[in-house]
């Protein structure tokens, strides 16, 4: 069984080896970003389900249930919302 990333209710293959932010882009989802390494939060989602696990330690203010796709992976399935 391969992990999926399921954003809005869409769901996409998910590869392991790439960062959310990367995964998303390779699925031509248009996603915000700038920094791509944890410091502006422009990449900002709502974790609804899963476990994202952080290359390196977002310097971005988190919010309770925030995940910075740009500086995290993520093993198994896992469910987002976008701030749109």
């Amino acid at each position: 069984m391969s992990a999926k990333l399921t954003v809005d209710g869409i769901e996409y293959p998910l590869n392991t080896e790439k960062t959310l932010l990367e995964n998303l882009e390779s699925q031509a989802v248009k996603v915000e970003f700038h920094c791509r390494d944890g410091h502006c939060g422009a990449c900002r989602c709502l974790l609804i389900s899963g476990q994202p696990e952080y290359i390196s330690y977002p310097m971005a203010y988190l919010r309770d249930g925030d995940v910075l796709t740009c500086c995290c992976t993520a093993k198994d399935d896992i469910k987002l919302a976008t701030y749109r």
